[in-house]
């Protein structure tokens, strides 16, 4: 029965594929990666979603809206996994299709892993270069391109955003554009307290100017220390900040079923996006 359920996600994820076009992100070697690409390793778990367990040739997938609902707008999902993994499916995936729905054009970062940060934050700042040189291709404004991320991927943005810009060899005429969000959307982040007294991690600079920022945590999540680390950190300088606190949901739950958690979130990051021109 479990060789059925595995065979079963692994042709949708091959479905997904098909009908989604994917953009390999490095025309050659891929900097920060001692490996030759290869395919991705994907896993099935109990709960019905997937998993990546290896990524070596990075990927953007994408995911269009009905031309009737377009809004020009464009959403960079990073999804988490503590940077070992990628929960592909439950934070990438089903979370690009519903912004699709909502009108934006989405693309899926399947960054590298496992345990590489500083090739996944090459990237990171890649694909939002990649994405803005694509502007006329899917009929997107370059200057409203958001990144969201989920746990380690949640770090991943900010420390694109936040972070000192990283230098990899030029590919192509797309690094010559801006590599870092226009807004920041941080889901239940990890790694982003790792100041003096769980201050913001060093490396990461805010600012009065920083991105109109959203952060959405559950309190009841081992690590949420993480978001009020960037959340206050912001507030300090008098950034742009929105901290939307539930007390239950905990932790990974993406757009899975947790208490009705995954509705709310949606929709009050919506709510956020359209306030903040977006």
């Amino acid at each position: 029965m479990k060789f059925k359920i595995l065979v079963f996600l692994l042709v949708s994820h091959l479905m997904t594929n098909a009908q989604n076009e994917i953009i390999h992100i490095w025309p050659g070697d891929v900097p920060g990666s001692a490996l030759s690409k290869g395919e991705p390793v994907i896993t099935a778990l109990d709960d019905g979603s997937t998993r990546t367990t290896e990524v070596s040739d990075p990927t953007l997938e994408v995911f269009l809206p009905d031309d009737s609902s377009r809004n020009g707008k464009a959403v960079i999902v990073c999804p988490g996994g503590g940077y070992v993994r990628l929960a592909v499916h439950k934070e990438g995936q089903t979370v690009a299709q519903w912004f699709a729905d909502q009108g934006y054009t989405a693309f899926v970062l399947e960054y590298q892993v496992p345990n590489n940060k500083e090739g996944a934050l090459y990237d990171v700042h890649r694909a939002f270069r990649l994405v803005r040189s694509m502007a006329d291709k899917y009929q997107i404004d370059p200057n409203l391109v958001a990144g969201i991320g989920f746990s380690a991927g949640a770090d991943l943005v900010a420390r694109c955003a936040l972070g000192t810009e990283v230098e990899y060899p030029r590919q192509d005429e797309a690094d010559d554009l801006r590599s870092v969000p226009d807004r920041m959307m941080i889901i239940y982040p990890g790694y982003l307290d790792q100041g003096p007294d769980k201050s913001l991690s060093p490396g990461l600079t805010v600012t009065k100017e920083t991105v109109p920022t959203f952060i959405f945590q559950t309190m009841d999540d081992r690590i949420v220390l993480s978001a009020f680390a960037l959340a206050r950190a912001m507030r300090d300088v008098g950034a742009n900040v929105t901290l939307h606190p539930l007390p239950e949901g905990g932790h990974g739950y993406g757009m899975g079923r947790t208490n009705n958690t995954e509705s709310i979130w949606p929709e009050s990051c919506l709510k956020w996006m359209e306030m903040h021109g977006f």
